[in-house]
């Protein structure tokens, strides 16, 4: 099992049925052409083709992929969509052998957008996560996402209507920042997320996805400064040692995206990307997919990139897995259920 090769063990198969937890996930970008393809009929006059529908997933950079972000929630018309889209995700990430996913929700794009109220909405989305719970066994927490380039007043309303919903849906946990880390930084928000946490929310937020080796440690900095428990990407830590020597002292859950660092430009190449840098420098690392279709790997796929690119063992990856646990929102007894089951997974 220590081994990093063992031709007894089917590497795909054990790592599909290691038990897996999502931390970095947006509903909305969880889209796949062809859910695309239904919601352009029930919605477009003139519906997309299949290979129209894949032709909007292609973008050269950052700025193009929150495009390509935007032109594909553009076709969430209604709540009838979020809820198709919702028990498409479950389905998919139950495939993966995800037992539990953290998974983000733009109230933004709902008030910015379609400038309607969102609890219709949330409604509809409550009813694709327990039909898709009660059939794949998936279980899912919401996080609830303020658009940060939208600017504070509108964060405003996205967090204290996250906690307005959540004695009614105690799915809703907790809320984060994302989008343009430039136009939109976590300074700003300081206030509002000690409001969401005096509220029971707890605090993510998006962090040196982008920025280079100035602004992106900055951005990571100031995440850590207003309250963040997890850091969402955290790839420009890996410019500042002394940021690095913090978030491995204190243990700060790093939300790795693999693929998706490289799709957007963000990392220029697999080679440079700091994975395995920092599960080396101790650094709590978990894995996840942020918007899986747009970037061409899932879950699953960035655990066997884990072990096929970055030399990572299956020991080593049952640690992200049981990282992503203890980073979890879960309540302590299921997280105790699942740190058992993975200790004991293939042994």
């Amino acid at each position: 099992m220590k081994g990093k090769k063992n031709s007894e063990i089917d590497v795909p198969a054990w790592l599909r049925l290691l038990p897996k937890v999502e931390l970095h996930l947006h509903l909305e970008g969880t889209i796949e052409p062809e859910t695309l393809v239904a919601l352009s009929q029930r919605n477009d006059a003139t519906p997309l083709t299949l290979d129209e529908a894949r032709g909007l997933y292609t973008y050269k950079d950052f700025l193009g992929f929150l495009d390509c972000f935007k032109t594909v929630s553009a076709r969430l018309a209604g709540p009838d969509d979020y809820e198709l889209i919702t028990y498409n995700m479950i389905r998919t990430l139950a495939l993966q052998g995800v037992v539990h996913a953290e998974v983000y929700i733009s109230f933004g794009i709902i008030y910015y957008w379609k400038k309607t109220e969102v609890e219709p909405y949330v409604a509809a989305i409550e009813r694709g996560r327990l039909r898709g719970e009660r059939e794949f066994g998936t279980t899912i927490y919401w996080l609830i996402d303020a658009v940060r380039h939208f600017g504070v007043v509108d964060a405003a309303r996205v967090f204290r209507k996250a906690a307005e919903l959540r004695p009614q849906f105690p799915s809703i946990v907790g809320i984060g920042i994302g989008g343009d880390e430039a136009r939109g930084p976590a300074t700003l928000f300081r206030e509002l997320y000690a409001e969401a946490r005096e509220a029971g929310l707890r605090l993510t937020a998006h962090a040196g996805e982008t920025g280079g080796p100035i602004d992106g440690p900055a951005s990571i900095w100031a995440a850590l400064n207003i309250g963040a428990e997890r850091i969402g990407h955290g790839l420009a830590a890996q410019h500042d040692p002394q940021l690095v020597e913090l978030l491995a002292e204190r243990q700060t859950p790093i939300e790795i995206n693999v693929t998706s660092n490289i799709r957007t430009g963000s990392c220029p190449s697999f080679d440079d990307h700091p994975l395995r840098r920092y599960l080396d420098a101790g650094l709590m690392v978990t894995l996840n997919s942020d918007d899986p279709p747009m970037f061409g790997s899932n879950l699953l796929e960035e655990y066997q990139l884990a072990y096929d690119r970055f030399d990572f063992t299956l020991d080593e990856l049952r640690e992200l897995a049981a990282n992503a646990v203890e980073a979890s929102f879960l309540p302590p007894t299921r997280k105790l259920n699942l740190l058992a089951q993975i200790e004991q997974y293939g042994i």
